[in-house]
């Protein structure tokens, strides 16, 4: 039996009764929507007042908002919020980078102009997220899919696509800053590769396999393995989909017997379909499993 029960929801416009003056300031705008929501892991509750999760929101005004939602007393709180993109924010994601039980959690935003940003949201000044670390020009237009997958040494793999079909890949390094008294965060861009014109509409799924496979899929009902590497990204295999009109994209890896690897790839838009990659020693290919419309 699966209960749902509402646990707590917040308003963009609920202190707006509570103000002053407040004919004299502009309202927000009531049609501000969220495009992407990403939950903050790892979060060290000893150091709370009382168990929390955080939550990080895209929106269509421009804002990158952090919440934090208090389950026991049901509330959902603004904790921090920025207009650094000053155009609407597509995607979000959170990651947490650890070093020698040193945490960091980090931050990534694309927005409709291409840029991908790169944010420490590890200690903040109340209701001010700060400026970002790095900023990425990675696309020529919005970014409608984005994906960020670990590695050793503390090194991220971050893919994106973009409504133009193209995709990037990049190589993230996290470091500590020269400062000793107060060490920041360092975020180097150590590699990168781009190619356009790897769909014929817009990429709205993408996925990092592996170190050296990536997936996307897009809205020109066409799923693609690329080989990865800093020289440049190869097509492996193509197939074509069922679900029109593609809003994302999905993965888990499955250990089968005899130690092959496989990837099952869930997309959903109007219906949902499910596929199966193989990657084998010397080529990739991708298997229908069924779709649901």
């Amino acid at each position: 039996i699966c209960q749902v029960a509402h646990v707590a929801s917040h308003r963009l416009d609920e202190h707006w009764d509570r103000m002053k003056n407040r004919h004299k300031l502009v309202k927000m705008d009531p049609e501000t929507r969220y495009m992407s929501l990403s939950v903050v892991c790892g979060t060290n509750s000893e150091q709370l007042p009382m168990p929390c999760t955080f939550l990080v929101a895209a929106c269509s005004d421009g804002s990158v908002r952090l919440f934090v939602l208090l389950e026991a007393a049901q509330k959902l709180l603004l904790v921090a919020e920025s207009f650094h993109h000053q155009r609407c924010v597509l995607k979000v994601e959170a990651f947490l980078h650890t070093r020698a039980e040193e945490r960091k959690h980090l931050l990534c935003s694309a927005a409709t102009d291409g840029s991908v940003a790169f944010w420490d949201i590890t200690k903040m000044r109340p209701l001010a997220l700060g400026t970002p670390l790095l900023t990425v020009m990675a696309h020529s237009c919005g970014v409608n899919s984005l994906h960020i997958q670990e590695l050793p040494e503390g090194q991220f793999l971050v893919a994106s696509g973009s409504d133009d079909g193209s995709i990037h890949v990049c190589l993230l390094e996290v470091t500590r800053g020269d400062d000793k008294a107060e060490p920041g965060t360092c975020l180097h861009i150590l590699e990168h590769v781009a190619r356009p014109c790897t769909h014929a509409a817009h990429v709205t799924g993408i996925r990092v396999l592996r170190p050296d496979l990536v997936l996307s899929a897009s809205v020109d009902q066409r799923l693609t393995l690329w080989q990865l590497s800093w020289d440049s990204l190869e097509e492996l295999s193509t197939t074509f989909f069922h679900v029109p009109d593609l809003a994302e994209l999905d993965c888990w890896e499955v250990a089968e017997a005899g130690g092959e690897r496989r990837w099952y790839c869930v997309l959903c838009g109007q219906g949902l379909e499910l596929l199966r990659c193989a990657a084998l020693d010397t080529h990739s290919k991708l298997q229908s499993q069924g779709a649901a419309q």
